[in-house]
């Protein structure tokens, strides 16, 4: 019940302030559980796949496919999918699907920001609100007896939708700053994965369509027919004419 009575003394500004509140609140509870799920698994998926790109890029590639409910994972698979790339290929989807993803996670930051900025202006309107409601019905005969006790209680009582404001600004800052260190941890990460998975390309570039090929060629190799396969090794018979002169000799 207190916390009632502190909302409707607060006057008409604690309205807009809850409406602030509940938006702020639900954003920071989505990215509370987006950036849980991602610090959990990402150091994960970036070690299998790496560890998969030094012996084999197909399985690597699997294995990034897999993952690709994960940012870190559709970043790795991004040049990974591609059929033919060469090193500026490989480089350039690297960077614009960090890009793509870096600014996924940046999801509900300009709410957030217009929550820090709007609450305490709010609650300072409401404030000021309140302050001219109360100052409006003090007289000038009425000053220093009991009657202006309750211009004094109003004044209190404005300066809770001020309170309410700050209180509203100071915890969507602290998990604003929270969220943006995550992602400078995030640029970080992605930096570091991503070098490395080009550094592994430059040693030793995947190269799928050789492997499908020498399978379909050596497939196609085996079922030739004997007539093709030696027709251009080996010379072409002499003319049966010509047959009893060379046995002769």
């Amino acid at each position: 019940m207190d916390i009632l009575d502190l909302f409707y003394k607060g006057g008409p500004a604690m309205w807009p302030l809850l409406v602030l509140s509940i938006l702020s609140l639900s954003v920071i509870f989505e990215r509370l559980w987006f950036w849980l799920r991602i610090l959990t698994q990402e150091k994960e998926i970036v070690d299998r796949v790496l560890d998969a790109a030094r012996d084999n890029w197909e399985v690597a590639a699997e294995i990034a496919k897999r993952a690709t409910d994960q940012p870190i994972g559709r970043f790795l698979y991004a040049p990974l999918s591609l059929p033919n790339s060469d090193t500026e290929t490989f480089r350039l989807a690297l960077e614009s699907t960090a890009e793509d993803e870096l600014a996924g996670m940046r999801r509900g930051e300009k709410l957030l920001e217009a929550v820090i900025a709007l609450a305490p202006l709010l609650g300072l309107l409401g404030t000021v609100l309140g302050l001219i409601h109360s100052l409006r019905s003090i007289r000038i005969g009425d000053l220093g007896t009991e009657s202006t006790a309750g211009v004094t209680t109003g004044i209190g009582e404005s300066l809770i939708s001020t309170a309410t404001g700050l209180i509203v600004a100071i915890v969507s800052l602290t998990f604003y700053r929270l969220f943006q260190g995550f992602l400078v941890n995030q640029v970080k990460v992605f930096r570091k994965a991503g070098n490395e998975m080009e550094l592994l390309y430059l040693q030793s570039p995947p190269d799928f369509n050789n492997s499908t090929s020498v399978v379909q060629e050596a497939s196609r190799d085996s079922f030739n027919p004997p007539r093709k396969r030696g027709k251009s090794t080996f010379p072409e018979p002499p003319a049966p004419p010509n047959a009893p002169d060379s046995l002769e000799s």
